[in-house]
């Protein structure tokens, strides 16, 4: 077995009933899905038993634990060379593997990842939303990529690892959030090989509407925060920039009742991604909310890293910082 499919799912059958009938597609067939149930009140069960003739796929249901323990459940249970794991939110174009299998054949690695693009079919609010998540004009760059800011370190919604890399490493630690990167820079201190693979893409829902992005984003600004005070190496200026954003936002609101020229820098700014995602999207509506997707990616970092910061490093508080911890999830 060449390839697992480790895919983690709370309450989305919808979402999984999906990703599965995109994996029936793939060109490439040396694989397998694991499908975990994290304690879902919704379960997946019916969905994954019409793909059964379809599909080399497995299911189990356990309590829940969060998603990095449920990966690390499932993987547990597979037999690949190779842990692919993704969000049940995802859809698999039907060159995906194969464009793994290629890279992999070209040049081995450890571990790699790859990006992700938004469907056709997904509403205009996830094609913004997909837009500040990557965007080099928000922090499409901090990810990294082919216009990064930062090496490239894989995410969870589309990650793949050696097994025996997976193994030795233990897998996803025990972080509610940041948990994938946590992961990522481990490999990279271990010395394992790690790269981005282009054409490896996926389709990725994210969030699916404003206010669940922004607890999505605030607590990836915390994690960020929990991630530089167990590898404080990791934090990098880049990191910085959303917070840096979300002061300048602030500063230049207070000043607009005394010098209205101060809102001068956010409408540039604003313009710059209403015609960038526009052509990119070709859509007027798609670009307009676009722009509200963007303040809100980069304040909802901004103040989850300030905050974080505050309690964690100026406070001193020893434990992680957590918010949104089950409405995000849940």
């Amino acid at each position: 077995m060449k390839y697992s499919l480790i895919i983690p799912v709370y309450n989305r059958p919808d979402e999984v009933d999906e990703l599965l009938q995109s994996l029936c597609g793939q060109k490439f067939r040396d694989f397998e899905v694991v499908v975990v149930e994290d304690g879902s009140s919704l379960p997946c069960l019916e969905v994954v038993k019409k793909y059964g003739l379809l599909l080399d796929i497995y299911y189990y249901n356990k309590p829940n634990s969060g998603p990095g323990q449920t990966r690390n459940y499932g993987a547990a249970r597979s037999r690949g060379e190779y842990l692919i794991i993704l969000d049940s939110d995802c859809i698999l174009p039907s060159g995906y593997l194969q464009a793994v299998e290629a890279e992999l054949e070209r040049q081995p690695a450890d571990a790699f990842g790859g990006p992700d693009r938004a469907h056709h079919s997904f509403t205009p609010v996830q094609k913004a939303i997909n837009y500040s998540m990557t965007s080099f004009f928000t922090t499409g760059g901090i990810r990294g990529g082919k216009k990064k800011m930062d090496k490239f370190y894989p995410r969870s919604f589309n990650m793949g690892i050696r097994r025996k890399v997976y193994e030795q490493l233990g897998g996803f630690s025990k972080m509610r959030f940041g948990e994938d990167i946590d992961f990522s820079i481990r490999i990279f201190q271990a010395g394992y090989s790690c790269r981005l693979f282009p054409e490896a893409w996926v389709y990725h829902k994210r969030r699916t509407d404003f206010c669940k992005f922004f607890k999505q984003v605030h607590n990836s600004g915390i994690a960020r925060i929990n991630l530089y005070k167990k590898y404080p190496r990791s934090l990098k200026v880049v990191h910085l920039l959303p917070a840096l954003f979300t002061i300048g936002v602030f500063f230049l609101l207070l000043a607009s009742p005394i010098c209205v020229y101060s809102l001068t820098l956010l409408g540039a700014y604003a313009l710059l991604v209403l015609i960038d995602s526009t052509l990119q999207n070709r859509s007027l509506k798609v670009g307009l909310l676009s722009i509200t997707a963007s303040f809100i990616q980069l304040i909802g970092y901004g103040t989850g890293f300030l905050r974080a910061w505050w309690m964690r490093c100026l406070l001193g508080k020893d434990e992680e910082l957590q918010a949104f911890r089950k409405n995000f999830y849940k």
